[in-house]
């Protein structure tokens, strides 16, 4: 399974259901801690290494999901990220998703 910053459309493979689910911080690093990183950004990758208490490497990759797989999404919500960040900003979250396709 697969960590990442984000998804798209672009990642799965038609025809195809998506479900999306909210995972719990403490059931995400559990499940983090097992995934491969596909996180682009780098101070993204920091931050969830730090929220998350796992090493998140930066990987930018390109997925494609086919039926069956899932990955695990850490959807930041908040302002830009500072250039260099290693921590979340004040009023700033991220949402944890579980994105099963099927």
């Amino acid at each position: 399974m697969n960590l990442t910053n984000a998804f798209s459309l672009n990642m799965v493979a038609f025809p195809a259901t998506i479900n999306v689910e909210e995972v719990a911080q403490e059931c995400a690093a559990i499940i983090a801690s097992t995934c491969t990183s596909a996180v682009g950004h780098a101070d993204t990758a920091a931050v969830f290494s730090s929220v998350l208490g796992t090493n998140v490497p930066m990987n930018r990759v390109t997925l494609q999901l086919k039926a069956g797989e899932k990955i695990l999404v850490g959807q930041y919500i908040g302002p830009r990220l500072p250039e260099g960040s290693t921590s979340l900003p004040e009023g700033a979250m991220i949402k944890w998703l579980m994105v099963s396709i099927s």
